[in-house]
């Protein structure tokens, strides 16, 4: 197999197809990326048999063939030369790389042991903007756990349903749920994905294309910028997350969202990010008082005004999960919506804008 290639096309697509290669796997063959070389095209494959990536790119090809050279080596290797074309040759053990007055050789594995990348029959299938599927993902994605006791947790629930398009997570201390108006296909679409899946996915280019999200038995096949991904979709029951969200509230405060992040950050100097930070809201003063304490370092007060409704309310949170919510919050103003001291509390815009955070509180002592 030989090829010549630009260094920044090759590298791009390298660090994208990398992902899917096994990082710890008793087959060392799965760390590597299988090479092809056929027509005009190079064609890039890695799979840790959970996940499989495949992309393929134009090249100039000298000679067909194929090669399975380790992932990170050969990431490495590329992107640290400089900026030129860059030629790849390969014998059946060893790939050559070579780039101006660079060269490298690298062990490589046997082709004939890479497992064929999987073929699966696709059963429904949707798409849309990348740009709004990243905006969803990253707004509902650092909510899921990271505790794979409770594996459904650590994915991302995506729903279509009459004529909404929703993603749902939660860690159980905290649940997120962003969703659009968007055509519903002829069937419900429902699946629960890997957090960090979707979060590799919405870290993508945005190349102004269309994202397609597909079932297939028991994994999601996602098509994007000339890249297929399979990953295998997370089975079991999600939890209704639906009966959390309370339909009234006792009191609400509405805040500048800037002004409160920035007093939260301040008030939780004191402390670390698993800390809580205690709300007081005052309707008679039309203020809200944020604060913290420790034991070993002292005190830190702030008093935010606030257009308040409803009943006084005493009530504290994890520092870092309110400022996660907050953070996903893009509207000038945020509504918190409390309904008692030991029951969950909401963040959401004060305008139309299709996000909800639910946060559990904290003892207060």
């Amino acid at each position: 197999m030989k090829f010549n290639i630009n260094k920044e096309d090759f590298q791009s697509t390298l660090e994208i197809v990398a992902k899917g290669a096994a990082v710890r796997s008793t087959l060392p063959i799965l760390s590597g990326i299988h090479c092809i070389t056929e027509g005009d095209m190079l064609t890039l494959e890695a799979t840790n048999l959970d996940l499989s990536i495949k992309r393929s790119i134009p090249a100039f090809i000298e000679e067909e063939g194929e090669a399975v050279i380790p992932s990170k080596l050969l990431t490495d290797v590329v992107k640290s030369l400089p900026e030129a074309a860059v030629h790849v040759e390969t014998t059946t053990e060893t790939a050559s790389i070579m780039c101006e007055s660079s060269s490298f050789s690298l062990k490589t594995f046997d082709p004939q042991d890479f497992p064929g990348f999987p073929e699966v029959e696709q059963t429904l299938a949707i798409s849309f903007p990348f740009s709004t599927f990243s905006h969803m993902v990253k707004r509902v994605a650092r909510v899921v756990s990271r505790d794979e006791s409770r594996a459904i947790l650590t994915g991302v629930l995506l729903e279509v349903h009459d004529g909404m398009l929703r993603m749902v997570a939660t860690d159980s201390y905290r649940l997120a749920v962003t969703d659009i108006d968007f055509t519903t296909p002829s069937e419900d679409f429902t699946a629960v994905i890997s957090g960090s899946f979707m979060s590799d996915l919405a870290g993508l280019s945005d190349t102004g294309e269309s994202l397609t999200l597909a079932l297939a038995e028991n994994q999601i096949v996602v098509t994007y910028d000339g890249t297929t991904f399979i990953n295998r979709r997370i089975e079991g029951n999600y939890p209704r997350y639906s009966q959390l969200i309370p339909e009234t509230y006792e009191t609400c405060a509405i805040f500048n969202t800037k002004m409160l992040i920035e007093a939260v950050k301040r008030t939780s100097l004191l402390s670390n990010k698993t800390a809580p930070v205690r709300f007081d809201v005052n309707k008679a003063s039309q203020t809200v008082q944020i604060s913290t304490a420790s034991q070993d370092v002292g005190e830190a007060h702030e008093t935010l005004g606030a257009k308040i409704q409803g009943e006084d309310e005493e009530i504290a949170f994890n520092f870092g999960y309110v400022i996660d919510g907050l953070s996903s919050i893009e509207t000038e103003s945020v509504q918190l919506e409390l309904q008692g001291s030991m029951k969950p509390g909401i963040l959401r815009a004060t305008e139309q804008e299709n996000f909800l955070y639910l946060i559990m509180p904290v003892r207060l002592s």
